[in-house]
């Protein structure tokens, strides 16, 4: 509240309290993925349930696919833009933390987080959310189904699969951290056999997603939850997410305040509400994972999502092992 006419005694008292106290920080910024942003997406919701309960109003930024988050920041290391980065996985974690772009922050209600999903002792990164990647199957238009990641070798499913690249994408590196754990070292003579059955390997998970909803093919790279949204969205179960005999790699996504952010303090109560029962609860029907505070209640559609018998171990990927993964689809 301002006031025109202060008496100089009364002016001059808050003219030195001003010089004392930090001026309130009133922005945020927070680069995350494609459709994290989108209308339908988490940013929306959240985004108005901050500002309700901080003023604060958060601006998204979308830096394209999760695969492209990390490399946004670390082009702007020298000067960031962003105060949060929220949408890295746990295949690009070692990675992020080793770039030291991130500073150590515990949120409030850590402690409700599963510990199987904190990944990083030094909670540079905070799990949000969680889910296991699998292959969906359109059941209307596919009669028999693969069972397992060979089985989506076999000559009868020939250009019916669509998957992301490595590079570029999260989903599509979590699928190259699943053949890794089921192949070993092998991983890269399963690609080449994989290759005959890929119709298309997309640059982002909204991309793929789309030609597998507008029937393009019967089988595309998600995740086991995909079809609760289906049957949240759509009434159907007519897509299903197949549990392969191999068992099923997680992916657990995580949050970070960059060093050097313009907005720390609003940038740290911003990820104190992030992990809050009320801001989890916005997750399951915009992202359509787990949310990571087990407090958060699920939805009835969450019924139909796949809860995998077998979850396979992490695995390292090289550095070159998603431009290898890449190079041996090209030259099909």
């Amino acid at each position: 509240m301002h006031k025109r006419h202060l008496p100089f005694i009364a002016l001059s008292l808050a003219l030195l309290l001003v010089s004392c106290a930090k001026k309130p920080e009133s922005e945020l910024v927070i680069y995350t993925y494609d459709s994290f942003v989108a209308e339908w997406g988490a940013a929306p919701g959240l985004a108005a349930l901050f500002e309700k309960e901080t003023g604060i109003k958060p601006t998204f930024v979308s830096k394209g696919d999760g695969g492209q988050l990390l490399q946004a920041v670390l082009l702007e290391k020298d000067k960031p833009e962003a105060d949060i980065v929220l949408g890295l996985d746990n295949n690009s974690l070692a990675k992020a933390v080793d770039s030291g772009l991130f500073k150590a922050y515990k949120p409030k209600g850590l402690e409700a987080i599963p510990a199987d999903i904190r990944l990083d002792e030094g909670n540079r990164l905070i799990p949000f959310d969680y889910g296991h990647f699998a292959i969906i199957w359109d059941s209307k238009t596919l009669p028999n189904p693969p069972a397992s990641l060979e089985d989506l070798t076999r000559p009868e499913y020939a250009k019916k699969l669509i998957i992301m690249d490595p590079r570029t994408s999260t989903p599509g590196l979590g699928f190259l951290a699943w053949t890794k754990a089921v192949y070993g070292d092998a991983w890269k003579d399963y690609w080449k056999r994989l290759t005959p059955s890929i119709l298309a390997m997309t640059p982002s998970w909204d991309t793929g997603y789309g030609l597998f909803t507008s029937g393009e093919a019967p089988l595309v790279l998600s995740y086991a939850t995909s079809p609760a949204y289906h049957l949240e969205n759509d009434k159907t179960d007519r897509y299903r997410a197949l549990e392969f005999s191999d068992g099923h790699t997680l992916q657990v996504e995580f949050a970070g305040i960059v060093k050097g952010a313009k907005h720390p303090v609003n940038a740290e109560r911003f990820m104190d509400f992030l992990i809050s029962a009320e801001a989890q609860e916005v997750l399951p029907l915009t992202q359509y994972m787990y949310p990571a505070n087990p407090e958060a209640k699920l939805p009835d559609s969450f019924s139909l999502a796949l809860k995998p018998a077998k979850t396979l171990g992490n695995v390292v990927l090289a550095s070159d092992d998603a431009a290898q993964a890449a190079e041996i689809l090209a030259t099909k």
